[in-house]
């Protein structure tokens, strides 16, 4: 699978909009045959900085997705809300989901 994870640092002015300004689009994405997940969160340090994490099934569902309509419209609609370029990691992970952090493993709780 394809693993991206994203930060976006939003304009202070936006910041709590943001989930609202990425409705449609994150709709849209989820909504594709091949993304397996599609999923912001807001940073606890920086409330102005939200994180994308996101996974796609292959490269066809990848190429996909950045050739959508609705990717071409957030390449518009976005970046005037952004304070900086986003930041990215992308990388093709030899798995079709997530693994349990055994490390971390939870007990059944009596």
């Amino acid at each position: 699978m394809i693993f991206i994870t994203a930060k976006f640092r939003v304009l202070p002015e936006h910041a709590d909009r943001w989930p609202e300004i990425t409705a449609d689009f994150t709709a849209a994405t989820r909504a594709e045959p091949g993304c397996l997940w599609f999923d912001w969160s807001r940073s606890l340090d920086d409330p102005a900085e939200y994180v994308l994490v996101e996974a796609f099934r292959d490269d066809a569902a990848g190429a996909a997705h950045v050739q959508s309509d609705h990717f071409k419209q957030a390449q518009q609609t976005l970046p005037p809300h952004l304070a900086e370029t986003p930041r990215i990691v992308n990388t093709t992970v030899p798995q079709e989901g997530w693994s349990e952090l055994g490390e971390m493993a939870v007990t059944e709780r009596g």
